[in-house]
């Protein structure tokens, strides 16, 4: 007998971003093997402007014959009250080596917009679609927004947001996909009981060091994906170092690319439920996720919130899966 594996329908909702790249290699690693099946890309503004975010993704895709996927560009102009993160993924948001990818395939100005393209694909492939988000929320709850109860229709949306115990990353409380722009969050977390949340006390574990990308390379030095990776990685690490995020270690967190191991390698993680609340106001709270840590009946929940992840598998699945995208290509 035969085990065949239907390929598990994923969108990316990202904002390209050194470790959303390697989510997106990661998954597009996938779809050469045949475990997945990326039905679109929607870009978001975050880590660099809208534009810049839609074009990466169209490149990354074009490396890999991906070019006929949907890529959806993000809502502009969000009233952010913090801004973009070019100082951690550089100018480009992928290190500013985007003059060594192919060129663009899809035409920003000619895209759907990403709230548009999350609704149609959703009303195309009711509870089948996983969405994977990496960045700021706004395209989700745009689409909610527009047509509410749509976020209903995916068969699960993972979410690498927010932090509870160990503080943010660009305000003592706000992880940055969750306090550029807290209300999106807010609607998001409100549109279904079975959100899986990916916090950066999970993902302060994920340190991808160049060692790493040293063995996924050793695979085929002279392949640009190989070249990419190292070059990448080198320069995620000295900006990672230079604003004190791996405790002196030198890698960088590739918090995105949990995302894609939680839907792809369930077992290296542990969660549990939680009512996950947005804080949207205040000084010094906006972005502020929490819940209750009383210990009693707990029936209102919204979220599965993941608490470990066993990062040496992670990295060492992580790695075989990116030396078959090279292989491949």
């Amino acid at each position: 007998m035969t085990l065949t594996i239907k390929p598990r329908k994923i969108l990316l909702d990202t904002d390209p971003g050194g470790d959303d790249v390697f989510a997106l290699l990661w998954l597009q690693s996938l779809v050469s093997q045949g475990m997945a099946e990326l039905v679109a890309v929607t870009t978001a503004e975050g880590n660099v402007e809208a534009q810049r975010t839609f074009t990466t993704a169209s490149q990354v895709l074009a490396w890999t014959g991906m070019d006929g996927v949907t890529v959806g560009r993000g809502v502009m102009g969000v009233n952010s009250l913090v801004g973009n993160a070019s100082h951690i993924h550089g100018d480009d948001g992928i290190g500013n080596l985007s003059d060594t990818l192919p060129p663009p395939t899809h035409n920003f100005e000619e895209a759907l917009g990403s709230p548009q393209v999350i609704i149609d694909c959703l009303e195309k492939y009711p509870g089948e679609i996983t969405i994977a988000a990496i960045a700021p929320l706004t395209n989700l709850a745009a689409a909610e927004q527009i047509r509410p109860g749509i976020l209903k229709l995916a068969r699960e949306i993972v979410i690498m947001g927010g932090s509870f115990h160990l503080g943010g990353n660009v305000t003592p409380h706000g992880e940055f996909n969750i306090i550029y722009n807290p209300e999106a969050a807010a609607t998001v977390f409100a549109s279904r009981h079975d959100l899986v949340m990916i916090s950066l006390d999970v993902t302060q574990h994920l340190i991808f060091t160049p060692e790493i990308s040293d063995r996924i390379a050793a695979v085929n030095p002279q392949s640009a994906i190989a070249e990419f990776i190292v070059d990448l990685v080198k320069f995620m690490v000295t900006t990672a170092l230079k604003n004190r995020r791996t405790r002196g270690i030198p890698g960088f967190l590739v918090h995105d690319a949990a995302t894609i191991a939680y839907i792809f390698y369930p077992e290296l993680f542990k969660f549990y439920r939680a009512k996950v609340e947005i804080e949207t106001q205040g000084i010094s709270t906006r972005g502020l996720t929490w819940f209750d840590r009383t210990h009693k009946p707990k029936l209102d929940v919204n979220s599965w919130v993941i608490s470990e992840v066993d990062d040496d598998m992670f990295f060492a699945i992580l790695v075989e899966d990116l030396k078959q995208l090279i292989i491949n290509n």
